[in-house]
């Protein structure tokens, strides 16, 4: 999951941590690539609009093709 597909989602980086329950400093943190956990989170928030892909995570913090 991209950090820019989530806050196209929820509209800034505070939203997103706020849906999230974390810091917006953690948000700033993350790379392209928002780490799995976090990942697995947004599409249990978004009830699945927003869907964890494991093939994003076999090389961190590069775009999927």
């Amino acid at each position: 999951m991209l950090k820019q597909d989530l806050i196209n989602h929820f509209g800034t980086a505070t939203a997103v941590a706020k849906a999230l329950g974390v810091s917006k400093s953690t948000v700033s943190l993350w790379k392209e690539v928002v780490p799995w956990q976090y990942a697995l989170l947004a599409e249990k928030q978004t009830n699945g609009v927003l869907v964890y892909d494991s093939k994003a995570y076999d090389k961190p913090n590069e775009p999927v093709a």
